[in-house]
């Protein structure tokens, strides 16, 4: 019985606290999800600047007759990052793509592909964003359809 019970006490001791945030596997997550390949300055331009990863990407997305999206500052910047979210704002937006203020997210962010992240691996996500050191980083707003952009995009085009 001393041995079962033992056995069981190692086991469940051996296993993550039910929402423990594991940092490592949320750097994992962020690499394999591509975060930085929209949201690093220079990265699409084939100039990445490593010393503002996910800081706010500087090329946006244009989609006809919506606008010109710039992916925003994952860091937890207060005024220009992610550093009034939560984590549950961050897994909200992540895996439903709405983001606190009730908005949604541009179309070009995958995630669709994103919500089918398991609660875990979630929440190892928006815990690694939220331990990354803040970066200050104001991307270009929303360009509406009519404006001129300040800043280089891509376009989507529709056949």
């Amino acid at each position: 019985m001393y041995r079962l019970a033992f056995a069981t006490v190692m086991a469940l001791t051996s296993l993550p606290a039910i929402g423990h945030a594991d940092v490592k596997r949320g750097e994992y997550l962020a690499a394999i999800m591509d975060c930085g390949g929209c949201h690093t300055p220079g990265q699409m331009l084939g100039k990445p600047d490593r010393s503002r990863f996910i800081a706010g990407g500087d090329v946006g997305f244009q989609i006809p007759n919506v606008g010109i999206f710039y992916p925003p500052n994952l860091t937890p910047d207060p005024e220009t990052g992610l550093g009034k979210w939560s984590k549950a704002d961050i897994i909200k937006a992540v895996t439903k793509g709405e983001r606190p203020d009730g908005r949604v997210l541009a179309p070009v962010m995958p995630w669709h592909s994103y919500g089918r992240l398991n609660p875990q691996d979630a929440d190892s996500l928006a815990s690694y964003l939220k331990s990354l050191k803040p970066i200050s980083n104001k991307v270009p707003a929303i360009t509406p359809p009519q404006d001129k952009p300040a800043s280089p995009y891509l376009t989507v085009i529709s056949p």
